[in-house]
Parts: C-alpha cells; sequence; structure tokens
C-alpha cells in the first residue's frame, strides 16, 4: 500500500521498466531538455570551423559531382531523362539523413557518459535530440535540391513532382526510425565493445553502395548477379532512396507492398533499438 505522499509523487525512478517503453508523458514533460539538447547539437556542430554551416551545402554538392563522373559518365548508369546530377543529389539528400541519424546515435552513450552519470532524465532524450536535430540539416540540403530541380526544369528539363509527395513526412519518419533505431542498437553495443565504432564506420560505407544511392534499381537488376541484385532490392533502405526518387523526380515506380515491408522492418528494428536500450541504460555506466 503506497504512502499518501507517494502516491501523490509525479513519477517514481525505478530500475524496472516495460520491455518496450516509450514514455510520451514523461519525454513531454522534459520537453524544454530535448530541444536544449537540439540546439546544443546544431550549434556545437560545426563550432570553431573555417566554413561552418557551409558544409551543408559543399558535402552533398561535392558528392554528387564525384558520383555522376564516375557512375554516370565513366560507369555509364543511365538515370533516364532525370539530369545525372540531380539524380544523385536526390539520393544523397536522403541517404545523408539516414546515415547522420544512424551515426550520431550510435554513440549516445560513451560520449554523454557524464551526464548520465550525474543527474536523471529520460535517456531516450539524447538520441531523440540528434534525429531532430538533423532535420535542419536535411532541410537545407532539400533546399539546395529544390534549388537545381527549378535551374534544370527553367533549361528545358522535362522534370515533374510526382502525386505520391504526400507520403513525403512518412518517408522522413521512416528514415529517422531506421537510424534512430540501429544507432541506439550500435549505441548499447559499444558500451563494451569499442572497436564496432570503427567497423560502423566502415560497413555504413560499404552500406550505401547496396541501398541503391547512386544508381537506380532498375540498372542493379540489370547489371548486378541475381543473388546481389536481390540483396538491394530487399534492403529496406533501396526502398526509401526509391521512394524518395519516385516523389521528386517522378523516376521509377512505387509499389505498395514494398513500401509496407519498408516501413514494417523500420518499425520492427525502431523497437527492437528501444528495447536494448533501455536495458542498456541500466548498467552502461559501470561498463563504458
Amino acid at each position: 500500500m503506497l504512502s499518501k505522499k507517494e502516491d501523490e509523487w509525479l513519477y517514481t525512478i525505478s530500475g524496472k521498466r516495460k520491455l518496450i517503453d516509450f514514455n510520451f508523458k514523461e519525454i513531454w514533460r522534459y520537453r524544454d531538455l530535448l530541444f536544449l539538447f537540439v540546439k546544443r547539437d546544431i550549434v556545437t556542430l560545426y563550432k570553431q570551423t573555417i566554413l561552418g554551416p557551409l558544409w551543408y551545402l559543399i558535402q552533398p554538392l561535392f558528392t554528387s559531382v564525384i558520383f555522376t563522373l564516375i557512375f554516370n559518365n565513366l560507369g555509364q548508369i543511365k538515370t533516364g531523362s532525370i539530369p545525372p546530377f540531380l539524380f544523385n543529389l536526390a539520393g544523397i539528400t536522403a541517404w545523408n539523413y539516414f546515415r547522420d541519424c544512424l551515426n550520431n546515435t550510435s554513440s549516445t552513450f560513451t560520449k554523454n557518459q557524464n551526464i548520465f552519470g550525474k543527474v536523471y532524465f529520460p535517456r531516450v532524450i539524447l538520441p531523440m535530440s540528434i534525429t531532430i536535430s538533423n532535420l535542419l540539416k536535411f532541410g537545407i540540403q532539400l533546399l539546395i535540391f529544390i534549388g537545381f530541380f527549378v535551374y534544370y526544369y527553367t533549361t528545358g528539363y522535362e522534370l515533374s513532382i510526382n502525386s505520391n509527395i504526400i507520403l513525403f513526412p512518412v518517408y522522413v519518419v521512416i528514415m529517422a526510425m531506421l537510424g534512430l533505431g540501429l544507432g541506439m542498437i550500435f549505441s548499447s553495443l559499444t558500451t563494451k565493445y569499442r572497436d564496432i565504432t570503427v567497423l560502423l564506420t566502415f560497413a555504413v560505407q560499404l552500406l550505401m553502395y547496396v541501398s541503391a544511392v547512386p544508381y537506380p534499381m532498375s540498372e542493379a537488376k540489370a547489371k548486378f548477379p541475381p543473388l546481389v541484385a536481390k540483396i538491394v532490392e530487399y534492403n529496406p533502405l533501396t526502398q526509401i532512396m526509391e521512394g524518395f526518387r519516385y516523389m521528386l523526380l517522378d523516376i521509377g515506380e512505387f509499389n505498395l507492398t514494398r513500401f509496407l515491408y519498408t516501413l514494417g522492418i523500420s518499425l520492427f528494428i525502431f523497437l527492437i533499438g528501444l528495447v536494448i536500450f533501455n536495458r542498456t541504460e541500466k548498467s552502461f555506466i559501470d561498463t563504458v
């Protein structure tokens, strides 16, 4: 029987947690802290750098140029009626958001051990703040894409936005869930095995090439060995990249079954990541 004083407490800090614990009420109570972490991530990202936020522009533009030269000019990868540079810029814009969510959340425990050891707050706020702050970079790079879209359109290219553009927020949420879920899983693993950080950096670089970022799925089916083509096709990130380009450039095709498959896989990975993250936060301070 709880005493009257205990019954009046807002919440109790306890080591006992549900298997899947995503307490929206508690997160909302700490929303000011969430916004402070978002602000911190944005302000400190390029602090004491010469070019500062210009890196938001330089990275996707230079990568798109390199992809165009190597994959389209040298590798002869066809992008239909879409300018290769614009095709690559669309894929890189989407990929960068997922990659940043994954890479930055994967070091949540190791980078914030001092904060975690001093004060209580919902730990999941930190990876959430990273996912939210990355939206700023994603938005800026999306504006760059829109600028080049308008430029190519005014120079005579037949470009159009697909009606599936209404699904744009859903695709952003899918990318966020997938990046956040994988990030929480790897963040939990790195508390014991630090070399996973090196492995993750290498794995993410390779993952881009099996996620149809620098090429359309049609080219993968035509030029890759059947087994590799199947791996690329059933990679949920491939469906995100294809869907992103289908919305913004009206190239490729939309498959509802594959869309739901990608949504289901992303939600499943997010929930698995949340379970592992919640279990790790109880004892990570002893091993990190």
